[in-house]
């Protein structure tokens, strides 16, 4: 029923932050949930999580070629850390052994940062979608930094028209409506190890800036995976319904699986929009499945 836009998956089990799953255990999960396959993404910045090489990827995806999707991905500070590295390399190397697209990108530095513009070009040079999560912050957290408002997500939009790039994660889902506060767009780390902060709840008294560069830019997508996608779409449950229409071709279900037992919220949301009507069954089907498959060239 379903085609996973964003899972992760370890070789072995790792000791820190999270339990991330085994190839096997996310089939498990899969199965569950009614899963037919999903895109591993590699993790490489080391701001939170232990790096892994692109070979764990391609050799589950090899294992289990009618369950797993391969992505490479790469830090931009490699070859050289330099804004002129030939990441092209890299990219065109992964490629060739089969992944399908670049991500997720998390170091913790701007968007506008010249090395991730760089990676951002050769990725569009190559062909290969990328997926990038994001942060209201530099240093003591993961991700890209933005501005409020996405300006530099947008710059980077403009100055790669013919790379796909894929919004996920709270910077970027938080501004579906207009923020109350810059500080609900993400959830930071506190001094003891823990997490605080605030996602947006409540009507979408007027729309953010996501939905405006969505229809602005045919070039960006979306990633429905990690919570705060599925917080963005029905806290809402008539503006949800109505944003999943407009831009059904461009919005892939994921789930962002972070350890075997994680709730899958989106699953039941989808299903109950789709039995009562809030979306039709041509949009349920394109979100769940037929927009990967298509993307994907999958038979």
């Amino acid at each position: 029923m379903f085609i996973d836009i964003h899972a992760h998956a370890y070789r072995k089990p790792v000791p820190f932050v999270v339990q991330f799953c085994t190839a096997e255990q996310l089939l498990e999960r899969y199965d569950e949930l009614g899963i037919e396959k999903g895109v591993l993404l590699p993790i490489v910045s080391p701001e939170i999580y232990i790096p892994q090489a692109n070979e764990d990827i391609l050799d589950m995806a090899e294992k289990y070629p009618d369950r797993f999707i391969p992505y490479c991905n790469v830090d931009p500070r490699a070859l050289t850390n330099s804004a002129e590295a030939p990441l092209d390399r890299i990219l065109s190397y992964y490629k060739d052994r089969g992944c399908k697209g670049v991500g997720e990108i998390m170091l913790n530095v701007p968007l506008m940062n010249p090395l991730v513009q760089n990676l951002f070009r050769h990725a569009e040079r190559v062909g290969l979608p990328v997926v990038f999560d994001g942060s209201d912050q530099v240093g003591g957290s993961f991700g890209l930094y933005d501005d409020p408002g996405l300006p530099q997500l947008e710059h980077t939009l403009q100055r790669f028209p013919n790379l796909i790039m894929f919004g996920h994660g709270p910077l970027f889902w938080a501004e579906i409506g207009r923020l109350e506060t810059p500080g609900e767009r993400a959830i930071i780390f506190d001094l003891k190890g823990g997490q605080v902060g605030r996602l947006p709840e409540g009507p979408i008294k007027e729309e953010g800036v996501v939905p405006k560069l969505f229809r602005r830019y045919p070039n960006l997508y979306g990633d429905l995976s990690d919570y705060t996608a599925c917080n963005a779409i029905s806290r809402d449950p008539e503006y949800g319904p109505k944003f999943l229409t407009e831009f059904q071709d461009r919005l892939f279900f994921g789930t962002d699986i972070c350890f075997p037992t994680m709730p899958v919220q989106l699953v039941d949301v989808l299903i109950n929009w789709r039995d009562t009507k809030k979306i039709s069954e041509t949009v349920f089907n394109k979100i769940a499945r037929e927009n990967a498959v298509k993307f994907f060239g999958l038979s």
